[in-house]
């Protein structure tokens, strides 16, 4: 038997449940898929909750790229949603937050203000910012 299963967790508004073959998502469009690491299933939930807000929103990876953007800055463009050159300084500030805290940045260009989330999905490869913008 394995040492996962029976393993329940809640992650960004879904859960992730351990089953023999890997992991399951819940809710997920497809039930029956399972993800064969846990890192994957975290990943589908980070991309779901960020393409989910009706507020600009992406993922920043430790290359300071837009890993994943939600429709709303398809629309805006990433550059007029966060330019290229505060990508780095934006996930650099992420590095220090526990989980669950978040750091509100102001991009002095256009005043507005970003709320910062660090989440790891997946610790071979660290942390990603997750940022939505915020009134």
């Amino acid at each position: 038997m394995s040492d996962r299963l029976g393993m329940v967790c809640g992650f960004l508004g879904g859960t992730i449940v351990a089953v023999d073959s890997g992991y399951k998502v819940f809710p997920h469009p497809q039930p029956e898929k399972i993800y064969n690491r846990l890192s994957d299933a975290k990943w589908f939930l980070a991309l779901r909750w960020c393409d989910r807000l009706n507020i600009p929103a992406g993922i920043i990876n430790h290359t300071g790229e837009l890993a994943f953007l939600n429709h709303i800055v398809l629309k805006l463009g990433a550059e007029n949603f966060i330019p290229q050159q505060y990508r780095l300084e934006i996930f650099a500030l992420c590095l220090s937050l526990q989980p669950n805290e978040t750091y509100t940045y102001k991009l002095l260009f256009n005043n507005r203000n970003l709320e910062i989330q660090a989440l790891e999905i997946d610790p071979r490869y660290g942390k990603v910012a997750l940022v939505r913008e915020i009134a």
